[in-house]
């Protein structure tokens, strides 16, 4: 086996080709051939910077590395679709083909029978046989598809060069026998496909809040324990929601300080009428009826019923003047 060399790989295969008959397939040949080399002719890449490999319903390009990989990207995207079309515009309808393209690098060998092999090979025929690929042409109205390897994105496509629209690349994840191969897709991803999420897109998943019980919303509608729950885990979407905690009953008041307190009403005492306002009672004793203001009981002789004297009323005569109100002398009781 010789040397591995490096190459920039163009993989083109056409879609649907055993489904046709021996006569439509040696044409549809004819036909890939004829598009690749006017393709390469028109990009300015001469015959002898390329290898060519046939695979039957499939052709693998070997370009020489001298020749820039945004030339063979810009012809992939343009000028192969343009080429494609025009020879489809003379064809019969059995006879008109769509194609799927990939575009990578890598080093390949020539074995002793004149195989080409490699493992950067190897990626690039996955890429080309996968379903995905397969999908995103067969649901896009365009008759070409185009794949790109990761590390033609990351080395060309990504830089955003001439003629290469790096934004209508979505970086995708195609299924092999080993295992999921990371690419970038032209044009939209298929609705069968899987796009790999955008760089910064995904993230740690947020934190839920316990609500007022201790318990946060668990996978499935369920719940966990908060940081001091106890229990289980979790539980069922349809268990009884806790319900709100009852209110703190209110403190009890302060009870009164010690003495006769009145809040309201007219509070009587049976006996004798208390009018006006009293002051240095001390000593003696009061018997029968108490009554304060005017609840019940005849009213005071020259009193209205209120207790209070009318406006014409003359004075008390069985009240003492002022200078009869002498004190008591030393040693003598008060009055009975």
């Amino acid at each position: 086996m010789n040397d591995p060399v490096n190459r920039t790989m163009l993989l083109v295969d056409i879609e649907k080709f055993s489904d046709r008959d021996d006569v439509e397939q040696a044409f549809l040949r004819r036909m890939l051939y004829d598009v690749v080399d006017r393709t390469m002719e028109r990009a300015g890449i001469d015959e002898t910077l390329r290898l060519r490999a046939d695979q039957g319903d499939s052709v693998m390009e070997f370009i020489d590395p001298n020749v820039p990989v945004p030339q063979v990207l810009r012809s992939v995207i343009s000028e192969l679709p343009a080429q494609l079309k025009a020879v489809n515009r003379m064809a019969s309808r059995g006879a008109q083909m769509r194609l799927r393209t990939v575009v990578a690098s890598g080093f390949i060998a020539l074995d002793e029978r004149g195989i080409w092999v490699g493992g950067d090979l190897n990626h690039a025929c996955r890429l080309l046989d996968a379903d995905l690929l397969r999908a995103a042409l067969r649901e896009r109205p365009g008759d070409v598809a185009l794949c790109v390897s990761q590390s033609v994105w990351t080395g060309i496509v990504r830089h955003h060069h001439l003629g290469i629209p790096a934004e209508e690349f979505h970086e995708v994840t195609l299924a092999s026998k080993n295992g999921p191969l990371p690419a970038w897709l032209l044009g939209p991803v298929p609705a069968s496909g899987q796009a790999a999420p955008s760089p910064g897109a995904s993230g740690p998943a947020p934190t839920p809040v316990p609500d007022a019980s201790g318990e946060r919303p668990g996978p499935a509608g369920g719940t966990e324990a908060g940081p001091s729950g106890g229990g289980s885990a979790s539980t069922s979407a349809s268990a009884p929601a806790a319900g709100p905690a009852p209110a703190a009953a209110p403190a009890p008041a302060a009870p009164p300080p010690a003495g006769i307190h009145f809040t309201g009403g007219a509070p009587a005492f049976g006996g004798s009428l208390v009018m006006g306002n009293q002051h240095g009672v001390s000593g003696g004793r009061v018997d029968g009826d108490v009554v304060m203001g005017s609840v019940g009981g005849p009213p005071r002789p020259g009193r209205a019923s209120d207790g209070q004297a009318p406006a014409d009323a003359t004075p008390d005569q069985d009240a003492p003047s002022p200078d009869d109100r002498q004190p008591p002398a030393a040693g003598e009781a008060g009055p009975r």
